[in-house]
């Protein structure tokens, strides 16, 4: 169910603490917006210490002066003096706190533990605090306005680590008829987290898509669990994805996993859309108002004028999405509403007929929406110019203006009749007719690139796998060593060739009785054996066996060595599958192609652990490389089902070993018979 934070956003009274008449300090921009909201749907009481008046209101000099509870309580006030109003407040009733005040965990580990302590306090009180070191929140739905700016109304909740993000999207929102049910600055998430926003935005009547801005998740891993339960659009613009993470990673798969792959990882586990930029995310919100949803990936691109026509087929393609020939049945019906010189294969071009007829514009929309092999529309180019201005293009005037407002109308009508998306990029976005298409629903871009990425919105995604429960902790191994790890993989039911550890050139020889050759020879506690020689592979007999082991050892003087038993290459295919412990969002798994040039390759897919076999069949089917397991220039296809049931298995494995900072199996050979792991390694926590 989550936490109840009806006190937060729809209290019984509001107090502003540290309300100021300074237009320099935050608690007057706080007041200020307070009062504006101040219908009467709840008391709203300015306090400052020196009383007297703030913005033509009496202001008490405490909150215990008020002489009534207070159902939630702004604090804009010094950090010196930020916890003693803070348990004033709870004792006052306050059931909630929205924390202005700077200077507590982003200053260190001293105000770390101030700000910990002040949590404790809230929580034991029964109340929910916002911040500390937060820009307010705002609830258009219940009339609360207690944030620096006013937010126009709408259907769309922002939960943002930047309060000047919320200023730019405000903006970026306007043309797109697109408003904010909330906004929340989540500041330092001592107590209320993204997490328990965004399962209550989730429950909230009033809004239809979530708008996440994070650079920090806290716990990550909870934040995919309740995006993927949210049952609302969730789009997340995320800062600070970059390759940091990698820098002391100690095996392949560390080094190959970075902030970017973890975030992307999760955010597909969870279905959630993951933008880069506040355009991106304005684009994304506007494709997905309304709940639109293309069947497919295929579109039919409209236009009058063949550049535009040709070039937003190939900004199309590029964004993922097909531009595929009409068919014939199709053709034939805009061949009866179009002239003879307009394209009617896929670009559509009107060859200049829109300039005679804007109507024709509404009439080849809706052909296009009812067309079969159409799952759906962009509409590109100079729609919009003729009612931009009086004397439109050709000098039809007036005329032409009210022409092409008629057939936005239509355009706006027929739409209803259809199910499927459609998108406009026109050279004049702001015009009437624009206006009237946004106005239904209709995105309308200036950028040809926003149109297609805004269609690629809208287009099934693969089924929305969740985020797989992590296992019960397992007991320790008791060694993290190359046979530790290998005995344990082994006894999850993960095949090994045969091996035996070996110390001498005594336990060598009797190896070479127990099974036989051709033979591979390993120096162990080498964490990359083979960049330093450590690895001997296809030693034909005990003689090669032998001398391999003298040179190895007199050049490494490993204490243990691995002899084992060489498994067939010839028809396999060697995969690299692994597991990177992240902070934020745990276990994270990566399938790719392997063997000594897997960081070279980088042909790799992630999701977060433990992955289902179900799951990685499907990260393994989508590698650039996947035509080699289906066999290729001869060679049979490979057991790829088991391949994705050791993924399963490593995967498993280390999800529930929280004491492994890092394991990998690599290579995983797969062959038309089986899996065979011919190495592992692991890394403590």
């Amino acid at each position: 169910m989550g936490r109840d934070l009806t006190a937060l956003f729809d209290p019984v009274s509001v107090a502003v603490v540290g309300a100021s008449d300074d237009p320099a300090k935050y608690g007057h921009t706080i007041a200020a917006q307070a009062l504006r909201a101040d219908g009467g749907r709840r008391p709203v009481h300015l306090v400052n210490r020196r009383g007297g008046t703030v913005l033509g209101r009496t202001a008490a000099p405490s909150l215990s002066a008020l002489g009534e509870p207070v159902g939630l309580a702004v604090l804009s006030v010094p950090v010196a003096g930020f916890e003693e109003t803070v348990d004033e407040a709870l004792r006052c009733g306050a059931r909630a706190i929205v924390a202005i005040t700077a200077g507590f965990a982003e200053t260190g580990e001293a105000g770390r533990a101030r700000q910990l302590a002040v949590t404790e306090r809230v929580r034991a009180a029964g109340a929910v605090m916002v911040g500390p070191n937060c820009l307010g929140i705002a609830d258009n739905t219940t009339g609360l306005h207690l944030a620096s700016d006013t937010f126009a109304s709408g259907r769309v909740a922002l939960l943002s680590q930047s309060g000047n993000l919320a200023l730019e999207l405000q903006l970026r929102f306007e043309p797109h008829c697109l408003g904010f049910s909330r906004f929340v600055s989540l500041g330092n998430q001592a107590d209320i987290t993204l997490v328990d926003l965004l399962a209550d935005c989730a429950r909230h009547d009033g809004t239809e898509a979530i708008a996440v801005y994070a650079e920090d998740f806290g716990d990550g891993r909870a934040f995919a669990e309740a995006a993927a339960d949210a049952g609302k659009p969730v789009v997340l613009l995320s800062a600070g994805r970059g390759a940091a993470s990698a820098r002391s990673a100690q095996s392949h798969t560390g080094a190959l996993t970075t902030s970017a792959d973890v975030v992307a990882a999760a955010c597909r586990d969870a279905g959630v859309e993951l933008v880069a930029t506040p355009r991106e995310l304005t684009v994304a919100l506007a494709a997905l108002k309304g709940g639109r949803r293309a069947g497919g990936r295929r579109v039919a691109v409209l236009t009058d004028g063949g550049g535009h026509g040709v070039i937003a087929a190939d900004v199309a393609e590029a964004a993922g999405l097909t531009v595929p020939e009409l068919r014939e049945p199709a053709q034939r019906m805009l061949r009866d509403v179009l002239w003879e010189q307009s394209a009617v294969v896929n670009p559509v071009d009107l060859a200049g007929m829109g300039e005679q007829d804007p109507g024709s514009y509404a009439a080849t929309v809706a052909t296009l929406l009812a067309a079969e092999e159409v799952d759906a529309v962009l509409l590109t180019g100079y729609f919009g110019g003729y009612a931009a201005a009086e004397g439109g293009l050709g000098g039809g005037g007036s005329a032409l203006a009210a022409g092409e407002q008629e057939a936005a109308r239509l355009i706006a009508a027929r739409r209803t009749d259809s199910a499927k998306p459609l998108v406009v990029q026109s050279m004049y976005p702001g015009s009437p007719s624009c206006r009237t298409l946004e106005a239904a629903g209709i995105p309308v871009f200036d950028a040809t690139e926003d149109a297609a990425r805004a269609l690629a919105v809208t287009v099934p995604r693969p089924r929305r796998v969740g985020v797989t429960p992590l296992p019960r902790p397992a007991p320790p191994l008791p060694g993290t060593g190359y046979l530790d790890t290998r005995r344990a993989l082994e006894a999850a039911g993960l095949p090994f060739p045969a091996a035996r550890e070996i110390h001498n050139e005594t336990q060598l020889l009797a190896a070479t009785e127990e099974f036989t050759g051709p033979y591979v020879l390993k120096a162990l506690h080498l964490l990359h054996k083979s960049d330093a020689g450590g690895v001997a592979l296809g030693l034909a007999g005990p003689g090669e066996l032998l001398a391999a082991f003298r040179d190895m050892h007199a050049r490494l003087g490993a204490p243990s060595y691995s002899v084992e038993e060489m498994a067939d290459l010839s028809d396999g295919v060697e995969l690299i599958v692994g597991v990177n412990r992240d902070p934020r969002f745990g276990p994270v798994a990566m399938v790719g192609l392997g063997g000594v040039l897997a960081e070279a390759l980088h042909d790799v897919a992630f999701t977060l652990a433990p992955a289902p076999a179900d799951r990685a069949l499907h990260l393994l089917r989508g590698l650039r490389t996947a035509s080699l397991l289906d066999g290729v220039r001869g060679r049979p296809p490979v057991d790829v089902a088991a391949a994705a049931h050791a993924v399963e298995t490593i995967t498993a494995f280390a999800a529930a070993h929280p004491e492994i900072a890092e394991l990998e199996v690599n290579p995983l050979l797969v062959t038309p018979r089986g899996v065979l792991a011919l190495d592992s390694r692991a890394v403590p926590a």
